[in-house]
């Protein structure tokens, strides 16, 4: 008994460690966490219980995308987001980014695998999206703390927007229940001062997550 009360012990300690090491969805960076082993990350990212406060749906559709359009996902992990977004724009094209080479096999795999032929797997850098061409969306979920040198990341990423292109950002409130752990977590108005210094402008702020916000920027005028 003595040895099974030590097991639980600590296997309860692993749970809880990983609990806290999963809670980010994506990354473009490995600075606190590997993120590969990407089939025990989907288990995490992909997750249907992560619907109810995720809502990929709703965040889709406030996006009011054109068939047509071209999207890059930006820490695209596993697809969580990719997917969909394949599913919106099936004229159009879904760059699903990820500096992590075991994301961009398992995602590459799983868009053949659920015949998503307008997805295209992106290895990326730390410092560099690596976007293949000029986008109408560049989206962020649960990535933007991982970024570093965010204002010169962010200025240069500028460069694969088209003119009317624009930018979301959506991650964890600092009182959030789910996410990272807080000493990381990035405010609302901290994104909008960095991004504007980064010469983006705020275009909309939608407010229907429960843990998150959701910021559309557009790059501001010369």
């Amino acid at each position: 008994m003595k040895r099974i009360s030590v097991l639980l012990r600590a296997a309860a300690f692993v749970l809880a460690t990983l609990a806290a090491a999963l809670a980010p969805a994506q990354t473009v960076q490995h600075g606190e966490h590997s993120f590969s082993g990407a089939e025990k990350w989907a288990q995490v990212f992909d997750d249907p219980a992560r619907d109810a406060w995720q809502k990929p749906d709703e965040v889709i559709r406030a996006l009011k995308l054109a068939a047509d359009a071209h999207v890059a996902d930006i820490g695209a992990g596993t697809g969580y987001f990719a997917v969909r977004f394949a599913r919106a724009v099936p004229q159009g094209r879904v760059y699903g980014v990820d500096a992590e080479p075991d994301m961009v096999r398992y995602l590459a795999e799983r868009a053949r695998r659920e015949k998503l032929g307008n997805i295209a797997a992106v290895a990326a850098k730390a410092d560099d999206p690596g976007i293949p061409a000029a986008v109408d969306l560049a989206i962020l979920v649960d990535t933007y703390h991982h970024v570093p040198d965010r204002e010169r990341y962010f200025s240069n990423l500028r460069k694969s927007l088209k003119p009317d292109g624009r930018l979301a950002v959506i991650d964890f409130t600092p009182d959030s229940p789910e996410g990272p752990p807080r000493r990381v977590r990035i405010p609302a108005d901290a994104v909008k001062k960095e991004l504007a210094r980064a010469g983006y402008r705020l275009v909309e702020e939608h407010a229907f997550l429960p843990h998150q916000y959701f910021l559309v920027f557009r790059p501001a005028a010369k």
